[in-house]
């Protein structure tokens, strides 16, 4: 016989060996989870998910029906720049500003995010609205019906057939409808005046885009004309000292320049190249897509504007769309406010049924209906609806500083970009006087030493400080015309053809 101790052992190491498998088990069943056969996860921090066969196929679906999404959205706008159009082609060969705006807003997703958020919000509002009308619910039941023959009664079969016609409505309920359906109308308004910001946004990043690539193509021509200078230079040099006027200095000074010029030419040549994938990016186009665009909206005579700085505020405050959601959100907060007050008081609603009964033992039917008129009454909820009602306050008071907020940055946008027109404005006329000084330095310095009474290194001192001139001015008219765009964005009324609607005198001359 085995002795008692030893029992109780082989009892302890029994115990333990099954609580260690059953563990184990739920180690396992509170592990990972998979995923397809796969872990839904990784193994560590420094280890790179893998996802199972199931995961991409899962992928390639999503990102078929995203192709499909888009080409449906493609679909819904306008057919005028389409692969099929009969003019794509052409209109690729010479894109206006406003075809480049117009192909930017039709393709870019931010617009499509925000109109989609807006017609979700305007069915939210009309479903909230029709809260002032009564629910009326059809039901239809059907079902075979037999008891047990007990205590002297048969037994009974039959079939039960129990159409019936439910209505709710909600007669009273101290404005907590009205505050709902107010806010989800406000809601929706600051919802569609959402997407006109986006619209604004991605109005003023195709611009900018745009005066991008225009600026980098005739910074490109002006490298490409010093390069021809430059060669002129060198050919000049080598002419002079073949006639033994110039030596062998000059002759190296020349083609350092000339060399010099033409790897800056190189690199704008690249930068051109990235601001039309930019460009393309910003249209919704394929990178490799062959379009060119027309530069004659970047080339627009710089004018001082007509307007004064607190005129374009006022205009902003009044049409900035992004401030007008601001609003429109506080306003749906302060609606709230109703909503959690009317939680708090009794509300009094009508409901009724009315249904006909079949059955096997009355086959021709028989009426039933119910009519009731409810008061509910809120006692006592743990002071959680005061306490809503209180939130709701804040929240309105916190609406309505965020409003007051970004009132306060429409003015200083505006005031900000008003002045930073000035200063481009005052910048090209300064770039204008560089370029001309400039190019009547290097045609001095050029005949001179032509005559033989100057340097190389008068002549190339003067056409590096002419090439540096042709950048400037190109760079200020690209900065005068996206300062243009800024101001009129920030004002909440940028054209969305490509065109400026601020107002600029008709003298085309800049202030000195």
């Amino acid at each position: 016989m085995i002795p008692t101790d030893r029992r109780r052992a082989r009892r302890a190491v029994l115990l333990l060996s099954t609580t260690a498998s059953a563990a184990a088990l739920a180690a396992g069943c509170a592990g990972t989870p998979s995923v397809g056969g796969a872990p839904g996860a990784s193994p560590a921090p420094n280890v790179a998910w893998t996802p199972s066969e199931r995961v991409v196929r899962g992928q390639r679906l999503a990102e078929a029906r995203a192709v499909d999404d888009a080409g449906r959205a493609a679909s819904r706008d306008s057919a005028r720049f389409r692969p099929g159009a009969p003019d794509f082609g052409a209109r690729l060969a010479r894109l206006t500003l406003a075809d480049v705006v117009d192909l930017g807003l039709r393709n870019n997703t931010a617009t499509r995010i925000a109109w989609a958020n807006a017609q979700a919000a305007a069915s939210a509002y009309g479903a909230e609205r029709g809260t002032w009308l009564p629910t009326i619910d059809a039901d239809v039941t059907g079902s075979r019906v037999k008891t047990a023959a007990s205590a002297g009664r048969v037994a009974v079969e039959q079939w039960v057939f129990n159409p019936s016609v439910g209505l709710s409505y909600l007669l009273f309920d101290f404005g907590g409808r009205t505050g709902r359906v107010a806010s989800a109308r406000e809601s929706m308004i600051a919802a569609s005046f959402s997407h006109n910001a986006a619209i604004q946004d991605v109005v003023l990043q195709i611009q900018v885009a745009y005066f991008s690539y225009v600026a980098n193509r005739g910074l490109l021509e002006a490298q490409r004309a010093s390069l021809r200078e430059a060669q002129t230079n060198l050919e000049a040099a080598e002419e002079r000292r073949r006639v033994g006027l110039a030596t062998i200095a000059d002759v190296l000074q020349a083609r350092t320049a000339a060399s010099r010029v033409a790897l800056d030419a190189q690199t704008t040549e690249g930068a051109l190249q990235t601001a039309r994938g930019a460009l393309a990016l910003a249209l919704g186009l394929p990178a490799n897509l062959p379009y060119d665009v027309d530069s004659a909206a970047a080339t627009t005579p710089v004018a001082p504007l007509a307007d004064s700085v607190d005129a374009i505020i006022g205009a902003a405050v009044r049409a900035r769309p992004d401030l007008a959601a601001a609003r429109a959100e506080a306003e749906a907060a302060r609606a709230r406010i109703g909503v959690a007050r009317a939680a708090r008081l009794p509300s009094l609603s009508l409901s009724g049924n009315a249904g006909r009964t079949y059955t096997t033992t009355i086959p021709d039917g028989a009426n039933s209906y119910q009519l009731q008129l409810g008061l509910s009454i809120p006692l006592f909820s743990g002071f959680s609806r005061a306490y809503d009602q209180r939130a709701a306050a804040w929240q309105a008071e916190a609406s309505a500083a965020r409003a007051e907020q970004v009132r306060q940055v429409v003015v200083f946008d505006v005031f900000r970009a008003y002045y930073e027109l000035q200063t481009a404005t005052r910048r090209v006329g300064t770039a204008d006087d560089l370029l001309a000084s400039a190019q009547q330095s290097t045609e001095v310095a050029l005949a001179r030493y032509r005559e033989g009474v100057g340097s190389v290194l008068d002549l190339l001192s003067a056409q590096s400080a002419l090439a540096e001139a042709r950048a400037e001015r190109i760079q200020a008219q690209l900065a005068w015309s996206v300062a243009l765009a800024q101001l009129a964005h920030d004002a909440g009324i940028l054209d969305t053809r490509g065109g400026s609607p601020l107002r600029l005198t008709t003298d085309t001359t800049t202030p000195r």
